[in-house]
């Protein structure tokens, strides 16, 4: 026999359950505009019908529903557009690291300007042009020296100001490695917040929101791949919870490292702790060698991400020796060919006369520029002789004689402007033809600095339109994940008004059934009285 109080609990499991949806659709609007909230679902489930089979069990024509339950209060999340999500969340990281400093570089070298070294050296190689047709002229000469002194500036210039770029970004990378040290920290923390929830079995919505939060702040920096895991002692959580989070630290095409590298580590037997986070330099170059995660140190920098953007920039150390990267690599090619220009030169200008006034002997030239110690940061030491700058007339323009008439050596110092690198008389040993090998000039000075220029536009534009391809297409992933888990306040408002209804017309059946029960006890058996 089906007991007369049985309505009375179906309605108010639906009046419970009703309240339940409704406060959680509260909360969805409530938490509309916070960023990286999912909103959340009540799944409801019917409970068990009556009677239940047994031996005892009454005989009714059949089982009969006992009303609803909230079975859970869960996320809506997609775990697939989370992952991929990230992917371009790394390469946005990445690319805009890259962007951000060769451009920079670019705003520094400033190409092509009438400030640039290019129109700098135009003007150089124009005076001494106008050397070879006035040789006496004092005001020609004065030119060519102060012209010299433009070049020398301009290449300590770029030198200077390239290095401080490259302080800079060396300053970002140790600020990034303490940022990751900080997320993994917190995702860790997190873990161990949401592994004191989940055994019970409940759905933790909100940590999980703060811990993606973070995990999406973490795949801009470094390539990661995620992956939930519920130990194997985990008390009676719930088929829908998500579990922790062990995040292993991926190469730049997604295969793992050899053994695996694990930034937040958690395996079946619960949580292992966290990989610290640690930039080493080299001593005598100042390039990154390593990044130690935990007890791995990476020396090859095969991952991708901000802080993989920010040491292909700053520089790092390679595996035959070598340093590499942006920066790098600018600073050395500025040195080369600032020290073979200057060599050669000084060769030129050392081999003739200077101009021989009334009261001068003959005497062959002087350097006309001067490096510091001679075998590295040429751009940055370079400058023009003192003896050059108190006296003009030590320019050796005569090659036979220090004659007025005598301009050949002006004329082979301004035929420098298209002399190949190959032709210079200072790599004709077989000590100088290594030098050019190891050095990879080719070309002209004025070739060699347009190529440099040419490939540092063609890699900054490169590396613009990848952060702009990435960017879209981040931007598109969002999307998607926005219209699966953001708050959609027109659909809140449909949800709220359908579970008052229920809400209502679970009132409505209390009500009825009070009023059955009413005519049950104070009704029944009074007929005759």
């Amino acid at each position: 026999m089906i007991s007369s109080f049985m309505g009375l609990e179906t309605a108010k499991r639906g009046l419970s359950t009703s309240q339940g949806a409704l406060y959680t659709t509260g909360n969805n609007v409530s938490n509309a505009n916070t960023v990286g909230y999912s909103r959340q679902r009540v799944n409801l489930q019917q409970t068990s019908g009556f009677p239940t089979v047994g031996m005892n069990s009454p005989l009714v024509a059949g089982q009969i529903g006992t009303g609803v339950a909230a079975e859970t209060v869960q996320r809506i999340r997609d775990s697939f557009l989370d992952a991929q999500y990230r992917t371009q969340s790394n390469k946005i990281g990445y690319y805009g690291a890259m962007s951000e400093s060769l451009s920079k570089m670019e705003g520094i070298m400033n190409e092509p300007t009438d400030s640039g070294l290019a129109a700098t050296m135009e003007k150089f190689w124009n005076s001494l042009q106008g050397l070879t047709a006035n040789t006496e002229n004092s005001g020609a000469r004065e030119v060519v020296a102060s012209t010299g002194v433009m070049v020398a500036d301009t290449l300590n210039y770029y030198y200077n100001s390239l290095t401080s770029v490259k302080t800079d970004i060396g300053n970002q990378i140790n600020v990034k490695a303490n940022e990751i040290n900080t997320i993994i920290g917190s995702i860790d923390q997190l873990n161990q917040q949401i592994s004191k929830v989940e055994p019970h079995g409940y759905i933790p919505n909100d940590l999980y929101d703060k811990r993606d939060v973070l995990v999406d702040n973490l795949s801009q920096l470094v390539s990661i791949n995620v992956k939930s895991v519920k130990p194997s002692a985990y008390g009676i959580a719930s088929d829908v919870a998500t579990g922790l989070y062990n995040i292993e630290l991926m190469n730049e095409d997604g295969s793992s490292y050899v053994p695996p590298i694990n930034l937040v580590s958690v395996n079946k037997t619960g949580m292992q702790g966290t990989a610290k986070v640690e930039v080493s330099y080299d001593d005598t170059s100042g390039a990154v060698n390593g990044v130690k995660f935990g007890s791995k140190t990476i020396t090859d920098f095969n991952f991708s991400g901000e802080l993989a953007g920010l040491i292909e920039s700053f520089g790092y150390k390679k595996s035959d020796g070598t340093t590499g990267g942006s920066y790098p690599d600018m600073l050395q090619k500025l040195d080369n060919m600032t020290k073979a220009f200057v060599n050669e030169f000084n060769a030129i200008h050392n081999g003739g006369y200077v101009l021989k006034g009334n009261n001068t002997t003959e005497a062959t030239g002087s350097d006309f520029f001067v490096l510091g110690d001679g075998t590295k940061n040429a751009a940055q030491t370079i400058k023009v002789s003192n003896v050059i700058l108190a006296d003009s007339s030590k320019i050796a323009a005569g090659k036979t004689s220090g004659a007025s008439g005598d301009n050949e050596n002006a004329k082979l110092l301004a035929d420098l402007k298209k002399k190949a690198f190959s032709d210079y008389q200072t790599f004709k040993t077989p000590t100088g033809i290594e030098d050019l090998k190891k050095m990879k000039l080719t070309g002209s000075f004025d070739t060699y600095y347009s190529g440099i220029i040419g490939n540092l536009g063609v890699d900054s534009q490169s590396a613009q339109k990848n952060l702009s391809n990435s960017s879209v297409l981040a931007a598109s992933v969002d999307q998607n994940r926005a219209s699966v888990s953001s708050v959609s306040l027109d659909e809140e408002m449909t949800d709220m008004i359908k579970f008052q209804q229920a809400y209502n017309a679970s009132a409505r059946m209390v009500t009825m059934v009070d009023e059955m029960l009413d005519k049950i006890i104070n009704g029944m058996g009074t007929v005759g009285r």
